[in-house]
């Protein structure tokens, strides 16, 4: 077989794959209008604080709803004038996947492992879309070391799931809300690790703080807008 050698300055951006997680209320959900043309898949009902932006979106119940907003998403004509697409969010999905298969099998161990396979498979399908945007929003997980340092990252039903996360997007940010000198509450996205607050930048062209503006983002990373 010929080998077809490749030079990765000639490799096209389809799109930027990010996870952002942040704790409840920190508006994870207000980012999505920041996002070139987005489609909303939502599996947690909360999409009061978009309201007034008028965005269309899928509303997903249980797994065949999912499956069926993936396909349009995948396949479907319409489909094609969005640039973005966000899953609000990965966590409330993975909890639906993992109702879906306690249903079906009674030994607990087995069921969490068959919904992580699945979970990690819906990911990577909504990834590999062609010259789309993906956004996944995640809840915030909690926990204490061994040396009894708080730790922050996204969360997930499983352990073994939330690890393989990073490995999966271009960008793990944390959505962080604090206050300022002044008292005055300021809300950023975390682009890198500070050893308690998971998060990573693949591409190398974030600051350590970036304004809550997806679509700044990726224009910074050199995605289309």
């Amino acid at each position: 077989m010929a080998i077809n050698l490749k030079r990765t300055s000639a490799i096209h951006n389809n799109g930027v794959r990010m996870v952002v997680y942040g704790a409840s209320g920190s508006g994870k959900t207000s980012l999505i209008p920041t996002l070139p043309t987005p489609l909303v898949i939502s599996a947690e009902s909360g999409l009061l604080s978009i309201k007034d932006a008028d965005i269309p979106y899928i509303e997903v119940t249980d797994y065949d709803s999912l499956m069926e907003a993936y396909r349009f998403a995948a396949e479907s004509a319409e489909a094609k004038e969005f640039a973005s697409i966000a899953i609000d969010s990965i966590s409330e999905i993975a909890e639906v996947v993992l109702a879906r298969e306690k249903r079906v099998n009674k030994d607990g161990r087995a069921a969490y492992g068959e919904m992580q396979v699945q979970v990690l498979e819906i990911m990577r399908a909504f990834r590999d879309l062609q010259g789309k945007h993906i956004y996944f929003s995640a809840k915030c997980e909690k926990a204490q070391d061994e040396a009894g340092r708080i730790l922050y990252s996204p969360s997930m039903p499983g352990n073994k799931l939330a690890q393989q996360i990073p490995y999966l997007v271009d960008e793990v940010l944390a959505l962080r809300v604090e206050k300022d000198g002044e008292g005055n509450t300021q809300r950023a996205l975390m682009c890198d690790s500070d050893g308690l607050w998971l998060a990573k930048d693949r591409s190398g062209k974030l600051g350590t703080w970036e304004g809550p503006d997806l679509g700044a983002i990726i224009a910074k990373i050199g995605g289309s807008v």
